[in-house]
């Protein structure tokens, strides 16, 4: 297992401590699901199929769809942070190792990251200080300067869901405008 991807999985244990052993078994098959199919393909249906379960026994777990959502979003924001604190770990200070560690793990989790950013950010569901958790490496690379944080969010954003959505002309050297974003975004 790689460094990103262990990182990734350090804090499982801790973020799923508040569910049930058979909630955390949903809440796998559901990210299972999620990153073979896309959120399309996420509904409770296809979610009890999986565990070779009737539907209606997942209301006993979770009280909606948008709830098996939420833990999976406050994985992406989990795993997110933990890929950015090792990029911020090994390379402190340096935009550019946190926009590549960001684009990786985006592009290694498409359909979850899709999930977790293309809709309102369900917050008041989410564990407390998790976003914040999140947005501290980028926080810390722009010197507190929440402006240039967000401006850097958006440009990591803009640049890695657009590449998940293939609107890069074939032969564009993404690796270079990353890069040249970076440096342009860094005080």
């Amino acid at each position: 297992m790689s460094d990103q991807h262990e990182h990734e999985h350090q804090h499982e244990h801790q973020r799923h401590e508040h569910l049930t052993p058979r909630a955390r078994e949903i809440v796998a098959a559901a990210r299972e699901l999620l990153e073979e199919s896309g959120a399309e393909k996420l509904t409770m249906r296809s979610l009890a199929d999986r565990l070779g379960i009737k539907a209606p026994s997942l209301y006993k777990h979770f009280p909606d769809k948008s709830a098996v959502e939420v833990e999976l979003i406050a994985q992406m924001l989990d795993e997110s942070a933990a890929v950015c604190e090792a990029a911020e770990a090994a390379a402190p200070g340096s935009l550019d190792a946190l926009t590549e560690a960001y684009r990786a793990y985006a592009l290694r989790h498409p359909h979850l990251y899709r999930l977790a950013t293309e809709r309102p950010l369900p917050r008041h569901a989410l564990p407390q200080g998790l976003e914040e958790r999140a947005a501290a490496p980028l926080m810390r690379a722009c010197g507190g300067d929440a402006d240039l944080a967000r401006a850097a969010w958006a440009f990591a954003h803009g640049m890695v869901i657009l590449e998940i959505h293939g609107r890069f002309p074939d032969g564009a050297d993404l690796g270079a405008a990353w890069k040249r974003g970076a440096r342009a975004l860094d005080r």
